[in-house]
């Protein structure tokens, strides 16, 4: 591993010299080239062991880029496709995603009208073949690979489906699949208008501004764009998001870098589609980039209220370019900053610790500005929720049954026997159901730690060092005892929780990710929390106007 690192600092060299006169700074980059280059081959040349040269330069790569931030990569020739399709939301397949689950290759989610729906395929069923090559002996992205491909093309799948005793052979012909920025819009809470928001690629702005106008048409008194979870993506789509609530003009993002010709102001340029309708955006800590832009911008308007979480806090701007070989790199290549002036990017990647970590922003550092109200936020730590929802997480055993796929494979076997349920928003699992899945749950091999047994563990070895566990062994033991009759009840403990994603993995066997969307608002603390303050305009005015 030395030598990795060797090869990764003389590497890193080439990003460190930006501050050194331009004559100077292009031959310590040219000296630096031809010492890689030299190290390099005498590496393939000389090491005792075979060496691949693509997995070493690709180390070297990706060690250099590491010392910079995690948002700057190295895009090899066979990964562009998949990086095209996360930034265009298109590709040309069968709409279906597929997760790994215990070594085999399983269907989780179809999209609408696509040839998956149209064709037959269910979630739950697992793939043995696709065009007559076995899974079984491939990688999850070369099955990927397999199953893209130009559209017009055909692909055969032999699939293994619960309760079917032989394989099923199906079908389908590639069709150029568009991801839908807005998987759901409806009205929930008896009036207000939800939209879920889960990408900015192309057209993300013209999906969510008609799903306005279809929920203000139904009678929407109000609107909830929920964007958790929502990675980010195209900086021009949040722009036009905003667009949607805020005037023609209205300066929503300001980019700043090292270089002056990459540094822009982005403004509104269209008519808004209503300017005077409550809105609330609702966040969590996976809330990145576009998704702060809209939810800062909104903010420092005070156009609508923030509702949840602390955003994540990615205030960088990343550039595409191309490199030889059909290869590409993504750079940061400037700061974003919202209209009042603040950066919300939460890590300072430029000063690091010594163990090379990134460190956040420090208090001392950080700038209050004014929005329009004159409400007080601030920089350097992502965006603050104006109506703070408590985060609940998941408990170590829910967590455990969603890794392993136990939730997932108990909702099949209950799609298998039921052949209807209903309407999506009214499915609820009895007490004799869940009893049921207790029962099956009991069958199945699987292990867990609480937080509290990681925490004893640690205390042990901790112990351990400082010369005490033998002291302290007998009130361990008497602790393990006690967290052990605890985790029998378990399931019982955290029933809310777990019928809670039994319902949501069942409803989407039938309804797909609408349904997904309608049974998971009634267990939902921040859309409960946006439906209740839209619903009063006097605690809607009073948290936007100090």
């Amino acid at each position: 591993m030395k030598k990795w690192a060797a090869l990764a600092v003389v590497a890193s060299g080439l990003v460190l010299l930006s501050y050194t006169p331009t004559a100077d700074r292009y031959f310590e980059i040219a000296k630096n080239l031809d010492i890689f280059a030299t190290l390099f081959r005498e590496i393939n040349d000389k090491y005792v062991d075979d060496v691949n040269p693509n997995t070493l330069m690709r180390t070297g790569i990706d060690a250099m880029l590491e010392s910079l931030d995690p948002f700057t990569n190295y895009i090899p020739e066979n990964e562009v496709e998949d990086y095209r399709t996360i930034n265009t939301g298109q590709y040309g397949g069968i709409g279906a995603l597929t997760r790994e689950i215990g070594g085999r290759t399983i269907v989780t989610m179809m999209y609408e009208g696509y040839p998956a729906y149209r064709g037959g395929l269910r979630i739950g069923d697992e793939f043995i073949k696709v065009d007559e090559v076995e899974l079984s002996k491939l990688t999850s992205d070369q099955t990927n690979q397999l199953m893209h491909g130009q559209v017009g093309t055909t692909v055969s799948l032999t699939i293994r489906r619960f309760g079917v005793k032989d394989p099923v052979k199906l079908s389908f012909k590639r069709e150029k699949i568009k991801i839908s920025n807005v998987p759901y819009y409806g009205i929930i809470g008896g009036n207000m208008g939800y939209i879920r928001l889960s990408n900015f690629t192309p057209d993300a702005g013209k999906e969510v501004r008609a799903a306005v106008i279809a929920l203000k048409e139904s009678g929407a008194k109000g609107i909830i764009l929920d964007l958790r979870e929502n990675p980010g993506g195209l900086l021009d789509e949040a722009v036009n998001i905003c667009n949607i609530f805020l005037p023609k003009g209205k300066l929503v993002v300001t980019m700043k870098g090292r270089i002056p010709e990459y540094n822009h102001e982005y403004k509104t340029t269209a008519t808004p589609t209503d300017m005077d309708i409550p809105v609330a955006v609702v966040i969590n800590r996976n809330s990145a980039s576009a998704s702060e832009i809209v939810a800062g911008t909104m903010q420092d308007y005070d156009r609508g209220i923030v509702v949840g979480e602390k955003s994540y806090g990615k205030g960088l701007v990343q550039l595409t370019r191309q490199l030889v070989y059909n290869s590409q790199v993504r750079i940061t290549m400037a700061k974003y900053y919202t209209p009042t002036g603040r950066c919300i990017q939460v890590l300072d990647y430029s000063h690091r610790r010594p163990d090379g970590s990134a460190g956040p922003v420090p208090d001392s550092l950080k700038k209050a500005f004014k929005t329009t109200n004159g409400r007080t936020v601030y920089d350097g730590g992502g965006i603050d929720a104006d109506v703070l929802v408590d985060y609940q997480p998941l408990s170590s055993i829910a967590e455990t049954l969603l890794t392993n796929g136990l939730l997932f494979e108990y909702a099949t076997r209950y799609a298998s026997r039921h052949a209807t349920i209903g309407l999506a928003k009214d499915f609820s699992l009895t007490d004799t159901d869940y009893q049921e899945f207790v029962s099956w749950i009991k069958t199945k091999e699987y292990t867990y730690q609480s937080p509290m047994e990681r925490e004893l563990e640690t205390l042990k070895t901790t112990a351990k060092a400082e010369r005490l566990l033998e002291e302290l062994q007998p009130q361990i033991d008497q602790i393990q005892e006690r967290l052990a009759d605890s985790r029998k009840n378990d399931l019982m403990t955290f029933k809310d929780q777990l019928k809670s994603l039994l319902e949501e993995e069942i409803v989407g066997r039938y309804f797909l990710e609408r349904g997904q969307a309608e049974v998971s608002f009634k267990d939902d603390p921040e859309i409960r929390k946006a439906v209740e303050i839209l619903g009063n305009n006097t605690q809607y005015k009073k948290i936007l106007v100090p």
